[in-house]
């Protein structure tokens, strides 16, 4: 699943082909890829909307329109194209607008977990979401309350998109080795000092992801480099950078994790 910095650079490569254009009409390909509204009300709010401007919101994109917001969550294997409008649906399309400079915007979801919501009330879609990351009122001091206030093992912890948004498996295990904290570490337990190098570390690691235009590791995302910049994750049985033990892999929370036995120690 695209996390953070792959969502960010989704949504710096779509600003400039989408902001300024006007949506014309609507093709769905998959009715159920509209989380909300029923789609013959999605198709008559969203026509003639202009597209203001295009961000993130955690692991959201959102298209800003005149009226609404269109959140769209890639999921598992969602992927956006745009392209000439006179060109037919590919086998996984599953949505297609129609823009005003004879081109389309695409989604494409394989696996069909993708979902998209078209509303004038953002709060609903992204209300219950935890903080950015990387934004300044994210601070040291604010995830150490945030640790402390719960008694949860932090791997999983830190992919609760509740506690921080936008950090996926990928992200959370290369800041724990980074910060080096053990995964299975309980909440609670960890001290402000503790805290602020595991707030140092997710920084880095999101900055450094969104600097290399994020990671490929599978066909789902494509064009990102910080798979070659792994720390630990997906290296098991390899020398730690750090001080070259070898990498270990565990299941957490049902997601596999790496990290270094020596580096982190529980």
């Amino acid at each position: 699943m695209p996390e953070l910095p792959e969502v960010e650079t989704i949504a710096r490569s779509l600003r400039p082909e989408l902001t300024g254009r006007e949506v014309i009409s609507v093709h769905l390909l998959w009715a159920r890829t509209l989380a909300a509204p029923a789609p013959g009300l999605f198709a008559e709010r969203i026509s003639g909307q202009q597209i203001l401007g295009v961000s993130r919101r955690a692991k959201y994109l959102n298209l800003q329109l005149s009226t609404f917001n269109l959140f769209i969550h890639l999921r598992m294997s969602g992927d956006l194209r745009v392209e000439d409008d006179s060109l037919p649906p590919q086998k996984h399309d599953r949505l297609v607008l129609k823009l005003s400079d004879a081109r389309q915007l695409v989604f494409n979801d394989t696996r069909k977990f993708g979902r998209v919501w078209l509303t004038a009330h953002p709060e609903d879609v992204i209300g219950g979401l935890g903080p950015e990351p990387l934004d300044p009122a994210f601070t040291p001091e604010m995830l150490y309350t945030r640790l402390r206030e719960r008694h949860r093992q932090l791997k999983p912890l830190l992919l609760d998109q509740g506690f921080v948004a936008g950090l996926g498996n990928i992200y959370a295990v290369e800041a724990l080795h980074l910060s080096e904290i053990h995964p299975l570490r309980v909440s609670d337990t960890i001290a402000m000092d503790e805290a602020a190098r595991l707030h140092h570390a997710i920084q880095t690691v999101l900055m450094a992801g969104i600097e290399h235009n994020g990671a490929s590791i599978d066909w789902v995302y494509r064009g990102g480099g910080f798979q070659n910049y792994f720390r630990v994750y997906d290296r098991e049985g390899q020398p730690c950078p750090v001080c070259g033990t070898p990498v270990e892999r565990m299941v957490v929370g049902q997601r596999g994790t790496h990290f270094c036995p020596k580096c982190q120690v529980l």
